[in-house]
């Protein structure tokens, strides 16, 4: 394994993170427990959750990959073997409405949310916790374009929301905090106010994979300038960069399979792209998913890269990829790729 440090603290983090929202909806709690064994046996000291979690979100799954997560913690004693990261709830369009009364980085649900995932983790802080997203409307999960209308009525809050998670880490529930699912202009608002003197988001969780990558359009440059770290997830695009829905193909229990309504990275133009890369593999004898990964692991803004599995078998794939270091080759490949289909999961 390698290890980077989060910038802006004294985290010595994994370059591979352990993502579990399929923990307590597609793997059992003894599955999630086996994850974290072999996740850790292999060098990773990175795990990230999110209160809504288990993926897709239930009223009945609620929580529960973050219980997993604390009945694993609680069994191993291995609090401070892990870095542990989890997200508070935005809003979500009536989505996620179950989870409490206002879907808002209000005090009140912020105290709700924190020590909700405090008590299911059962843990008394969180090494970084994270807006899961903004309350303003951005476009994001598969959403190309920004519009304008969707925030005339959004009054801007970002000092007095820095101002209750800077009690938070007061307090010592918390000791980092960061955004996800974040544009370059919810990132620097949030600079503007640290500049001011408020405490610094030190972290940006964002989709990011071979059909996603918008991100390097204008945060990149945010997150070298302002020294602030990056975690991508979805990495392998919901599966698609494994291969395994090329040619039609529907493997079973599959998260698309299973969710079909999971079409983020199923338009036409990402599976031409997919084959495209595929294709590059097989040229240079890569699989598909270690070359994707491999890609994310060593872009230079990535600090972590979030990867998730449902069998072992998957994770071990996964995790190998850290020893992988693709060629100039192969990647002026990828390059050539991307420059004729651009971005085709939005």
């Amino acid at each position: 394994m390698r290890y980077t440090t989060l910038p802006n603290t004294d985290l010595n983090v994994s370059k591979i993170c352990l993502g579990t929202m399929t923990w307590g909806r597609q793997n059992t709690e003894e599955e999630g427990h086996e994850q974290l064994d072999f996740a850790l046996d292999k060098g990773i000291n990175f795990v990230d959750t999110a209160e809504m979690y288990a993926v897709p979100f239930t009223t009945e799954t609620l929580g529960r990959t973050e219980e997993i997560i604390g009945t694993w913690l609680a069994k191993t004693g291995k609090r401070k073997d892990i870095v542990l990261a989890s997200k508070i709830t935005g809003p979500g369009r009536g989505i996620f409405a179950d989870i409490r009364d206002n879907l808002d980085f209000s005090p009140t649900s912020l105290e709700d949310a924190l020590h909700k995932s405090l008590k299911r983790l059962q843990t008394d802080y969180l090494d970084l916790y994270q807006l899961h997203w903004p309350e303003r409307s951005v476009n994001i999960f598969g959403v190309r374009d920004y519009n304008h209308a969707t925030n005339e009525k959004w009054d801007d809050n970002i000092a007095e929301i820095l101002e209750r998670l800077e009690g938070f880490v007061k307090e010592g529930k918390v000791r980092n905090i960061g955004l996800s699912n974040e544009t370059p202009f919810g990132v620097m608002r949030y600079m503007e106010e640290h500049r001011k003197g408020k405490r610094k988001m030190v972290s940006v969780q964002n989709a990011y994979s071979l059909l996603q990558r918008r991100d390097e359009v204008g945060l990149t440059e945010v997150l070298q300038m302002e020294n602030i770290g990056y975690l991508p997830y979805s990495p392998l695009a919901f599966g698609m960069l494994s291969g395994k829905y090329l040619e039609d193909k529907k493997p079973e229990n599959a998260r698309v399979t299973l969710f079909p309504n999971y079409s983020r990275y199923s338009s036409e133009s990402s599976f031409k792209a997919t084959q495209a890369y595929n294709e590059i593999a097989k040229k240079h004898n890569l699989s598909l998913t270690q070359m994707a990964l491999a890609f994310v692991n060593d872009r230079p803004f990535v600090t972590s890269n979030i990867i998730g599995a449902t069998s072992i078998k998957q994770l071990e794939e996964n995790i190998g990829s850290i020893a992988i270091s693709l060629s100039a080759e192969v990647l002026n490949e990828i390059q050539n790729v991307h420059e004729q289909m651009p971005n085709p999961a939005a």
